[in-house]
């Protein structure tokens, strides 16, 4: 069941394990923060490192790549802004009195989340807290934004969601620093969330084995994803289908709306539970959308578009299956250990490892998916949790 796939390129200038990998909106520049304290700019033409960005005290956590600067959050304590040309630190946010875990750079501002309890929203240029969000009891892991211009309040700054460890997920308004809501009914760390295109529904992901949808309006639970037999630890929504990933060692494919699963066969197994990590924190979770046709709406006759789910895990490995019968394509090997964080762009498939390295795999022509056999389970495939997945329709070679 699929071939081994060949790196086109591995990138091995890091020193430490590469945490995360961020696309830059157009598509030519890629963002890698690593346990070396430094994170790198490559070029996604030829792979080739653009510029080295030093001057964090600790392990780079999280990065964003914007088109005109790259934003990196450390275990130092601070935030870096950079000049994506030259490499040079444009500015340095401090006040966090603990570990930095993620950033969001949206709507001109820059969010921030970290072990110190709180969530922080910056004035990108001038570097500076212009908000702070306290409530949680304890570290927050996890961001998303929305402008939820249907809150007339909460309109001028729009709606910040966190989850926490503390078993919550907090809704704020972005222009008071006032809670909105708390949403409760995990039983466990929020590891992850997502929200959905109109932004007024949330996604979270817990170490309860649940994914729950809410309405961050009104604080409703809307419903309960039940299936997963381990933590929750990564999340995508595309095209109304939710797609989780899970310390179980599957990947599920459900239907936003009703909870209920979109492919009933999709469960893409690991064989063994392990780490996932260097450090502890969840998996990426990468699923670029699918090209629309210019010619609208699919016509009678047609073709139908092959859809493929990529993931990453701790063996090492990254694949490819498709998404409809749950097959396995392609299995990407030469990473030495842990896949932390994968992306797929365009024809080319970026993963970044515990191993210090990032590698670049070609995507096209991969083999047919071979029919399953009826009422048979997928084989279990993988040594560890599952880093990312991806449903792209991949075009011809």
């Amino acid at each position: 069941m699929g071939g081994g796939g060949s790196a086109l390129r591995v990138c091995a200038d890091h020193r430490g394990g590469i945490n995360w990998l961020s696309l830059s909106p157009d598509g030519q520049r890629l963002l890698t923060g690593s346990e070396d304290g430094t994170a790198r700019l490559w070029s996604t033409a030829d792979g080739t490192c653009c510029a080295l960005l030093q001057g964090h005290e600790s392990y780079v956590t999280f990065c964003q790549l914007e088109d005109e600067a790259a934003f990196t959050c450390s275990a130092d304590c601070t935030i870096r802004k950079w000049d994506v040309l030259t490499g040079q630190c444009l500015q340095v946010f401090r006040g966090h009195t603990s570990i930095v875990n993620r950033i969001l750079v949206a709507n001109n501002q820059l969010f921030s989340s970290s072990y110190d309890r709180t969530a922080r929203a910056w004035s990108v240029d001038r570097g500076q807290v212009a908000r702070e969000f306290r409530g949680h009891r304890n570290c927050v892991l996890t961001l998303a934004y929305t402008r939820a211009a249907c809150v007339e309040e909460a309109a001028a700054g729009g709606l910040l969601v966190t989850g926490s460890t503390d078993g919550t997920a907090k809704v704020w308004q972005v222009a008071s620093g006032c809670c909105h809501q708390t949403l409760r009914g995990h039983t466990g760390a929020v590891l992850c969330l997502v929200l959905d295109a109109p932004g007024r529904t949330a996604f979270t992901g817990s170490t309860d084995a649940t994914v729950r949808a809410w309405d961050i309006l009104s604080g409703q639970q809307l419903r309960v994803f039940r299936e997963h037999q381990g933590s929750v630890i990564c999340l995508e929504l595309v095209n109304r289908h939710v797609y989780s990933g899970s310390a179980d060692r599957t990947v599920k494919c459900w239907l936003a709306d009703t909870g209920a699963w979109a492919v009933r066969h999709l469960q893409l197994r690991h064989p063994r539970e392990a780490s996932g990590r260097g450090r502890a924190r969840s998996p990426s979770l990468s699923v670029p959308p699918a090209p629309r046709s210019p010619e609208g709406p699919r016509a009678r006759g047609q073709r139908r578009r092959v859809f493929t789910v990529f993931t990453g895990s701790g063996d090492a490995r990254a694949r490819a299956f498709d998404a409809q019968s749950g097959a396995l394509r392609r299995v990407f090997r030469g990473h030495a250990f842990v896949i932390n964080c994968i992306q797929v762009h365009g024809q080319v498939l970026y993963t970044a490892s515990h191993d210090g390295a990032l590698r670049l795999w070609d995507v096209r022509g991969l083999p047919p998916p071979r029919a399953a056999a009826p009422k048979r389970s997928l084989p279990r495939l993988f040594s560890n949790k599952v880093g990312c997945a991806a449903a792209a329709p991949l075009q011809p070679a």
